[in-house]
């Protein structure tokens, strides 16, 4: 019989990122609305946060929702903002037992009102914790991440602040909206699609990525586990031989 693989805490990716993809089509197989899919969802969310602190995880991001989401029927839009309240406002509790700190990236300003707020205020309550950095892909799309930071960017050339010559990649990563996070090691795509769907384009550089057929739903610790073992199991490189590691 095999031996079961463990994770060695000494190889633990820094920071994960997470495509949580599947909600709608796991409600379908059930002959449910999509609604019962991203309610469930939570729970999903919940025990992965749990699981990635207990892990020894530092970061972990989270893709919530994309600027392409806006597209999505009126209603669905809604529901998925409604959830996003309600979630933080039961979680705080979560976060505090885990001293986990939140943080938000994308255009936040399109959230409506009480979601922006509520965000705000766990944010705020959250800011000292130091065990796991959570941070929530909201409204966000790497591609007008990059184009925002380009223009920042070029403002400061423009102004006389910053030369042309003096670019470079830690220039441009001062600018993104994860400036304060480390690289991502690790992506996760649930739900069978093999795409990065305009996530993290420039952090991803040397992530390793690993996609399951399972719904977003269904995903749990050990499933994290699962996908932080095979991580373990690759040889990162970065452009080298192996002869050079």
């Amino acid at each position: 019989m095999q031996e079961k693989l463990q994770i060695d805490k000494t190889k633990l990716p820094k920071h994960i990122a997470i495509i949580m993809d599947g909600n709608g089509r796991w409600a379908k197989q059930k002959g449910k609305l999509r609604v019962f899919g991203h309610k469930n969802g939570v729970k999903a969310v919940r025990d992965t946060i749990e699981g990635a602190a207990q892990i020894g995880i530092k970061t972990l991001t989270l893709y919530t929702f994309s600027t392409e989401n806006w597209k999505r029927p009126k209603k669905e839009v809604t529901l998925l903002m409604n959830l996003l309240v309600t979630s933080l406002k039961k979680e705080l509790s979560l976060l505090q037992k885990n001293n986990i700190q939140l943080q938000a990236i994308g255009d936040l300003s399109n959230l409506p009102i009480k979601a922006q707020k509520e965000l705000q205020e766990v944010i705020q309550k959250t800011k000292n914790n130091n065990h796991l950095t959570l941070n929530l892909a909201i409204s966000y799309s790497a591609k007008e991440e990059i184009v925002n930071a380009f223009k920042k960017i070029s403002k400061k050339i423009v102004n006389n602040e910053l030369l042309i010559e003096e670019i470079n990649e830690n220039i441009i990563n001062n600018h993104l909206y994860t400036r304060n996070l480390p690289p991502v090691d690790l992506v996760i795509r649930t739900g069978g699609e093999k795409r990065i769907s305009n996530f993290l384009l420039w952090q991803i550089a040397y992530a390793e990525l690993y996609f399951t057929d399972l719904f977003w739903p269904d995903f749990r610790k050990k499933n994290l586990e699962k996908s932080i073992i095979d991580y373990q199991q690759r040889e990162r490189r970065f452009g080298k031989t192996s002869d050079q590691l």
